[in-house]
């Protein structure tokens, strides 16, 4: 499996990985009952340590998004829409609230914290 990594990027590769996978999952490009590599496998795969890769395959159980059967592997859960939405919304919400105490701390004002989420949404469009 092929993950586009950044070893550069401000967040941690577990991070990289997760992400990576949720997105692959949430577009449909791994289906239901679909088992991931083994955490051994993924790890060579990437040249990344095996705990790397268990820790973003903790982060993926714990955000629903897959199954571990012990001894069996990691499989794709089956999503609703309504539960991905939910979650989605979940994360979106912690993120915004976590820049807005980070905004409040540097004294960034609403209008500025609004103009640097257009920017990013602008930016994402193109």
């Amino acid at each position: 499996m092929h993950l586009r990594l950044d070893p550069s990027a401000p967040e941690p590769i577990y991070e990289q990985i997760r992400a990576r996978l949720a997105e692959q999952i949430l577009q449909g490009d791994l289906a239901a009952g679909e088992a991931l590599p083994s955490i051994r496998a993924l790890a060579r795969d990437l040249r990344v340590s095996v705990i790397t890769t268990t820790r973003a395959y903790n982060e993926l159980v714990a955000d629903g998004l897959v199954d571990a059967v012990r001894g069996k592997g990691v499989f794709i859960r089956a999503q609703q829409p309504e539960q991905l939405r939910a979650r989605a919304l979940g994360r979106i919400d912690d993120a915004l609230a976590e820049a807005l105490r980070t905004a409040r701390t540097a004294g960034i004002d609403d209008e500025e914290l609004c103009d640097r989420l257009a920017g990013l949404l602008e930016e994402d469009d193109r």
